[in-house]
C-alpha cells in the first residue's frame, strides 16, 4: 500500500496542468518538516526550494491545505518550477500533521503561527504570498486580514485566491437553506481521507459511483445522514447541521468577512460563473474596491472543480512577478469576466460593470413574465417532502457543475414557471439578480427557490443562475419578512452572480418552486430543528400577483 500512495504521489507532482507550460527551473524537496504550533502540536510542511539562481528573488509561497501536500490544489511543483520557493503545510489533524481536524477552527492560528515560521527559516526568500483554491483560500483569509492588522510584520504581501470565501458558515446555510450535497459530501470525503486501508483508497482516488452517499442524501432527521453515509457520525458535520443559526458563537469564530478590509497586500482573484463560493467571493472583492484596494479578478466559465486551474495558476504567476519581480503587466483591465450567452470574454475596469441598471420583470398568473406590472391572480403549487422537488444541474463540488436544459424540469406540477414574450432585442444581466416573492405558506416553515434560464427558440431552457431563501427555521427566525393581512410575505432571494446575454428571439424564464433536493436538504415543513426534525409535512404554496404589491425578478441590465 505505501508504494502505490508513493507512486501516486508522484504522478500528482508531475501532473501537468492544462494549457500551462512548465517553468525553466528544476527544485529540490525537503518532505515532512514538523512545524510546531503554539500549542506544541506538529504539522507536516514540505518545501520546494526550485534549484539555481531566480533573479530577482520571488516571494515564498505559502500553501497550507487539509487534502494532503502532494495533491493536485497545491501546484506546489509547477510553482517551483517558475522559480518560488512554496511551503506546503497539511492542516491539523490531516496528511499525517498532528491534532484533530476540526474545518475551520484552527486555521487562523495555525496560519499565523506557520508565517512567522517560515520568514525565520534559512532558505525564506524576502517576502511571502499565499496561493490557493477552496478550503486553501479560506486558511489565507484566516490569516491575512488580522495578521495586517495585528502583526503587520509577518502578514502576507500578496494573496493569490480562486474559488474560495472567508465565511464557510454562509454557504453551509445559505439564506437559511442547509447545502446537503457541498456539506454531507464533501465530509464523506474528508472522512475517507483519515481512513486507511485499500477500500478507502480507492474510493477516494477512483470516480466510483457512492451509493451509499446517495442513499444518505435522503435521510432524516439530517443529523443521522452522516451515519448513513459513513457507518458513523462525523463530527463537525453533526456541528454543522446543530448549529442553524449563523450568529451562533460556532459560526462567528470561524468567519473571517469583517477582517477583509483589513487586508493591504494586493490581491489575483479567480472563480467561474458556476462556482459553489461565487456570491461570496465577488462580495469579498466588493469589500476590497470599497475600501479602495480594487483585487485583480477573473470570471470565466467554469466550476469549483475543472476549467480555471490552468488559466488561474498562468494568472497568478504573472500577478506576482509584476509585484515583486518587476515584470510587464499582462493585463488590458483590471476584470476579465466571461459573458456567457454569447461566449466572449470582456476586459472591465470593475465588477459589476459600469452601467448597469436595474430592469424589473413581473411574473403574472398567466404565466408571462413582463415588465408590466400584473393584474392579479395568484399561483398555486403543492410541495410534497416525501417526493421534494429535485436539483437540476447548479454549482456543486462535481466537474459537470454548469448550465443544464430545465425543460423537462419545468413541466413538474411543483414547479411555476414563468416566460417573457421573445426578445426583441438582446438583454444582457451583469451583476447579482434579486427576486422579490410575495409568497404564502401552509405549513410553518418552507423555501422558495427562484431560477432564472435562457429559453432558446428550439425549446431548451438553459440555466443562467438561481438562489434559495428559507422562512419560519430557527435559523431565519430573526430576519423572516412579516406576513401581511392577507398572509402574503414579500420573501427577498438574492441569485447567483451573472453576466449573461439573452439572445433576440430568446425569451427570459423563471422557476419558483420550493426546494433543490438534494442541493440543499429539504424541507421538513414543521420549523423543528433540522439535526432532528424526522416528521414532514405537505405544504400548499402560492406566489401573489397582486397589482398594488406585484412580485418581481430585479435583472442588473448593462448596456454593453
Amino acid at each position: 500500500m505505501t508504494g502505490i500512495r508513493a507512486l501516486l504521489s508522484r504522478r500528482l507532482q508531475t501532473r501537468q496542468l492544462p494549457g500551462v507550460t512548465p517553468g525553466p527551473h528544476d527544485f529540490t524537496v525537503r518532505r515532512r518538516l514538523r512545524v510546531p504550533m503554539d500549542d506544541g502540536v506538529e504539522l507536516l510542511t514540505d518545501v520546494y526550494t526550485p534549484t539555481g539562481e531566480v533573479a530577482p528573488p520571488l516571494p515564498t509561497v505559502v500553501i497550507r491545505s487539509p487534502y494532503g501536500r502532494g495533491s493536485v490544489p497545491t501546484q506546489a511543483p509547477a510553482l517551483a518550477r517558475e522559480g518560488f520557493t512554496v511551503v506546503v503545510q497539511s492542516c491539523r489533524g490531516t496528511g499525517g500533521s498532528g491534532g484533530t481536524f476540526e474545518p475551520q477552527l484552527n486555521e487562523q492560528r495555525d496560519g499565523m503561527t506557520t508565517h512567522r515560521w517560515v520568514r525565520k527559516q534559512p532558505w525564506f526568500t524576502g517576502s511571502v504570498a499565499t496561493y490557493g483554491p477552496s478550503y486553501l483560500g479560506y486558511a489565507q483569509w484566516a490569516v491575512a486580514g488580522r495578521m495586517q492588522r495585528e502583526d503587520p510584520g509577518h502578514a502576507p504581501e500578496a494573496l493569490c485566491l480562486f474559488n474560495t470565501m472567508p465565511d464557510f458558515g454562509a454557504i453551509t446555510w445559505d439564506n437559511g437553506a442547509f447545502s446537503l450535497r457541498n456539506a454531507l459530501g464533501w465530509s464523506r470525503w474528508m472522512d475517507l481521507m483519515g481512513r486507511s486501508g485499500p477500500a478507502a483508497l480507492l474510493r477516494r482516488l477512483l470516480p466510483l459511483p457512492d451509493r451509499k452517499l446517495e442513499a444518505a442524501f435522503d435521510v432524516l432527521p439530517l443529523g443521522a445522514a452522516d451515519t448513513a453515509a459513513s457507518g458513523r457520525p462525523i463530527s463537525w458535520y453533526q456541528d454543522w447541521v446543530g448549529h442553524e443559526r449563523l450568529t451562533d458563537d460556532y459560526w462567528t469564530q470561524q468567519s473571517h468577512t469583517a477582517s477583509v478590509p483589513d487586508v493591504t497586500a494586493p490581491v489575483y482573484m479567480s472563480t467561474g460563473w458556476h462556482d459553489i463560493f461565487l456570491p461570496w467571493q465577488l462580495r469579498t472583492y466588493a469589500q476590497l474596491a470599497g475600501a479602495g484596494r480594487a483585487p485583480r479578478l477573473t470570471v470565466g466559465p467554469w466550476g469549483h472543480i475543472g476549467g480555471g486551474e490552468g488559466p488561474s495558476f498562468v494568472e497568478s504567476v504573472a500577478f506576482l512577478k509584476e509585484h515583486f519581480a518587476g515584470a510587464a503587466g499582462t493585463r488590458v483591465a483590471p476584470v476579465r469576466a466571461f459573458l456567457t450567452g454569447a461566449q466572449q470574454w470582456h476586459d472591465l475596469p470593475a465588477w459589476p460593470p459600469p452601467g448597469a441598471a436595474v430592469r424589473s420583470w413581473h411574473p403574472h398568473a398567466s404565466g408571462l413574465l413582463d415588465p408590466a406590472a400584473p393584474d392579479g391572480g395568484v399561483t398555486r403549487w403543492t410541495y410534497d417532502p416525501d417526493d421534494p422537488t429535485p436539483a437540476v444541474g447548479g454549482p456543486s463540488l462535481n466537474p459537470d457543475s454548469g448550465p443544464v436544459d430545465n425543460a423537462a424540469h419545468e413541466r413538474r406540477a411543483d414547479v411555476a414557471v414563468f416566460r417573457s414574450t421573445p426578445l426583441a432585442e438582446a438583454v444582457t444581466v451583469a451583476g447579482e439578480p434579486v427576486a422579490r416573492i410575495r409568497f404564502r405558506s401552509s405549513a410553518p416553515s418552507a423555501d422558495v427557490f427562484v431560477r432564472i434560464c435562457d429559453v432558446h427558440p428550439d425549446g431548451r431552457s438553459m440555466t443562467v443562475c438561481d438562489g434559495i431563501r428559507r422562512i419560519g427555521s430557527i435559523g431565519t427566525a430573526a430576519t423572516d419578512p412579516p406576513p401581511g393581512e392577507d398572509g402574503f410575505r414579500e420573501v427577498e432571494v438574492p441569485l447567483w452572480p451573472a453576466f449573461h446575454r439573452f439572445a433576440a428571439g430568446h425569451r427570459i424564464g423563471v422557476q419558483v418552486s420550493s426546494g433543490a433536493h438534494p442541493r440543499y436538504a429539504r424541507n421538513p415543513g414543521t420549523g423543528e430543528p433540522a439535526v432532528t426534525a424526522a416528521a414532514v409535512v405537505r405544504a400548499e404554496q402560492e406566489i401573489s400577483h397582486d397589482t398594488a404589491l406585484p412580485s418581481r425578478i430585479d435583472l442588473p441590465v448593462w448596456a454593453s
